[in-house]
């Protein structure tokens, strides 16, 4: 059924394609009034007729009205193809009043009265009597042209409703019409798609009208759109939602994130499906050649962006912003697509980077990774051709960042040997304790990473302040003459990120908004950096107890200068030592009143969060991008920084059990199953102790439990023993424990009290 509607689909797409060349071109006037924004990187809606007769519109002449006049009383001549000997056009002003009368602006919309109610009881009467013709008239009717669709959705017929806040549809009548749909007769089903057909190729681009993005808003729910079957017919509706002008987008953005979360999903979901098939057709057959379709997947990226954009405004996101990833393209050849971005940018040619939100971690990572190796390989090459060319004698080691250290003064050595290879950090890192055999495959390197990351952030260090309410390290904001501490860890930072470390490194969300604000470093010097737009909520996630003072302000009722007795000065203790700041000019003499309070909010916000850190956060901003200069970054959201860094919070155990490697044991040996019974029954709590016992971190990489490398040896020790761990290889040792119970009591032991190095 639904193969021979596409069939005459396709017939009356390509006949409205041949008939719109025989038309008059549109004139592409920059004065125009009907001028709808720049062009878009998309192609032209070509098959869509350039002149629109409107359905309700009275007008003998309207037909004629060409886009290119100046004046909105000046007509064309009524017949185009005639010279006229005057050059004066024909103007309203000398026709007859009837023939002026008829001209409007916009098309009266018919008057629809049924109710969803209505419908409801349509469709059971229908269903309970067999006879669907009364429902198929709605249908037929009402899917047959936009005045249709507004007259039967709309909440009021001819109300403007020209707001983002309200789109002025009955969207519980939308829901009930849809949902009804798919169980209607196949000829209700095929007469819907008719008329979807039959609309789009009414439409002009001429100048829009709210009522139309009404239409397009309605279409775009559509059910049937779920079916490769209708692809065709449901591209075209894309392509013309896409190629819209930038304000009627805004409109759609606002109008979608007023949809219900199911609704909302749906939509998304539909959208991926539709990207994923086109990519990967399980009957190629099905759809046309690529070659004729190739703006389907731009024009369908482009409006999962408005849905992702209107997700992102939403003050609760409608869903978390991991389910616009799309994981077919983890299949897809993504380095081509970052290669032609970098080329191209935000041209006219189409790339999946110019829309990163729809690219997962795992892809962002292998890009940032890839282009990480692309940048070793060419700082090694050039540091063997400066050799060769000096004709000096060629050493291995110069292929590499090698950093020897001291353990009893490993931060000053680190910090020597990051300064002293500055031109080398974009090499595959090598690391060697003085003093110790040993050669870094791996393991060294994490375990050089995970020692000084303890010591720096040691709060006896005094680098940084751990808060215990929010469980996060912040800044101190210490004033010194040196900062190159705070550079180190930025450059360990990107280190880890570099070469695919996870740190077990505990800042609060706001640290990786900063981190990219801006995500490239300024070529001015005096530019600011990471300055970042925070709120309150920022605020929240670093020292909770405060900013819930600062809310209780905000809400406070009674007068706040009398009873709060505050001015524009605050106050913090910097190494045992009281200090005042003011938050503007005079900030000391200025009442904080209810009126300027939330100027006061920000203010205090913007110090304790950028200001009064600026000087710590701008070297460590430095020392990362100076690791990790990258175009990949500019891909990437906070969150995914925050994961490329310090790995993912959700743990999978059932994943790491299959991923999991064994020596001296099988996983069939009693104690392995007893291992894997007992892990798998613990809390959240111990397993991510269990966790951070084996690999120093409780938390997973970005590829999953799999690029953990976890491995479970066996040691020939008394049962007595607890079990240990190697965290620089992912490994826990257990001794063969007699019984599951025996198992349990050691292991829950031994990870419980496995801190005491100097960690929070």
């Amino acid at each position: 059924m639904l193969l021979n509607i596409m069939r005459e689909n396709n017939t009356q797409l390509h006949q409205g394609e041949r008939e719109r060349d025989r038309l008059p071109p549109i004139s592409n006037h920059s004065s125009s009034s009907t001028d709808r924004g720049p062009k878009l990187p998309y192609p032209s809606l070509n098959f869509i007729s350039s002149h629109k007769k409107e359905a309700g519109s009275h007008s003998l002449s309207s037909q004629f009205i060409l886009p290119g006049i100046r004046h909105g009383r000046d007509l064309p001549p009524i017949c185009p193809d005639v010279r006229q000997k005057h050059q004066h056009r024909i103007t309203i002003d000398i026709l007859p009043p009837e023939v002026r009368a008829r001209f409007a602006s916009d098309p009266v919309i018919p008057i629809r009265t049924k109710t969803a109610k209505e419908f409801q009881e349509d469709i059971e009467r229908a269903t309970v009597s067999g006879d669907w013709k009364h429902v198929h008239d709605f249908y037929l009717t009402t899917f047959d042209s936009f005045l249709e669709l507004n007259a039967a959705f709309k909440k009021e017929a001819n109300a403007p409703f020209n707001t983002i806040e309200d789109s002025g549809i009955n969207t519980k009548f939308v829901n009930a019409v849809y949902d009804a749909l798919m169980l209607t007769p196949p000829d209700t089903q095929r007469a819907v798609l008719k008329g979807i057909i039959n609309s789009l190729l009414r439409e002009w681009k001429g100048r829009r009208t709210k009522d139309d993005l009404r239409a397009y808003f309605i279409l775009v729910q559509n059910p049937q759109c779920t079916s490769p079957a209708t692809y065709v017919i449901y591209a075209h509706l894309l392509r013309q939602i896409a190629a819209l002008a930038e304000a009627d987008h805004n409109f759609l953005m606002h109008w979608f994130k007023k949809l219900s979360q199911k609704r909302f999903k749906q939509l998304v979901e539909r959208l991926h499906f539709f990207i994923s098939t086109r990519l990967f057709p399980a009957k190629p057959e099905e759809l046309p050649p690529m070659a004729k379709c190739y703006w389907w997947i731009p024009s369908a990226t482009k409006v999962l962006s408005l849905l992702n954009a209107a997700n992102s405004i939403s003050c609760t996101p409608i869903m978390p912003f991991v389910d616009f990833y799309n994981l077919t393209l983890d299949h897809t050849d993504f380095m081509e697509d970052y290669h032609t971005w970098q080329t191209h940018g935000n041209s006219t040619r189409f790339t999946f980077c110019q829309f990163p939100f729809i690219l997962s971690t795992v892809v962002k990572k292998a890009i940032i990774q890839k282009d990480s190796e692309q940048q070793m390989i060419s700082m090694a090459r050039q540091s063997l051709v400066d050799k060769v060319s000096r004709r000096q004698r060629v050493d291995m080691s110069l292929l590499f960042l090698n950093i020897k250290v001291r353990r009893l003064q490993l931060v000053s050595d680190s910090l020597d040997e990051l300064a002293r290879n500055r031109a080398d950090l974009k090499k595959k890192l090598k690391v060697t304790f003085v003093g110790e055999a040993g050669l870094d495959m791996g393991g060294l390197t994490k375990e050089w990473f995970l020692l000084l990351i303890r010591q720096i952030f040691h709060t006896d260090y005094g680098m940084f302040t751990f808060f215990k309410d929010s469980h996060c390290h912040w800044f101190s904001s210490w004033k010194c003459d040196n900062y190159s501490e705070f550079r180190l860890v930025g450059a360990l930072m990107g280190l880890a990120v570099y070469n695919s470390i996870t740190l077990d490194i505990r800042f609060p969300p706001c640290v990786y908004k900063k981190l990219l604000t801006p995500p490239v470093v300024p070529c001015d010097p005096d530019t600011p950096v990471g300055m970042a737009t925070l709120t309150l909520d920022d605020l929240q996630q670093v020292m909770p107890d405060l900013a819930h003072g600062l809310a209780e302000l905000l809400s406070y009722e009674g007068n706040v200068e009398e009873d709060f007795c505050t001015t524009f000065q605050v106050s913090q203790e910097e190494l045992g030592v009281i200090k005042s700041y003011n938050l503007k000019p005079g900030g000391d003499k200025i009442p904080v009143t209810n009126q300027n309070r939330k100027e006061y909010v920000q203010l205090y916000v913007d110090f304790l969060l950028n200001k009064s850190i600026y000087r710590q956060f701008a070297a460590f901003f430095y020392g990362f991008h100076s690791v990790c200069a990258s175009d990949a970054l500019l891909l990437l959201r906070p969150e995914e920084v925050e994961i490329l860094v310090c790995g993912s919070p959700n743990l999978d155990m059932s994943s790491l059990q299959k991923a999991a490697q064994y020596e001296g044991y099988s996983k069939t040996d009693p104690t392995i199953r007893a291992f894997w019974e007992v892990v798998l029954a613990f809390p959240l709590e111990l397993q991510k102790k269990l966790l951070h016992f084996s690999t120093g971190s409780d938390r997973v990489p970005v590829g999953g439990m799999a690029d953990l490398n976890f491995k479970i040896s066996k040691i020939d020790a008394s049962t007595d023993w607890l079990p240990i761990s190697h965290t620089c290889f992912n490994q826990i040792c257990l001794p063969t424990y007699k019984n599951k119970k025996e198992l349990k009591q050691k292991l829950t032991i031994a990870i419980s009290n496995a801190e005491g190095f100097g960690l929070e």
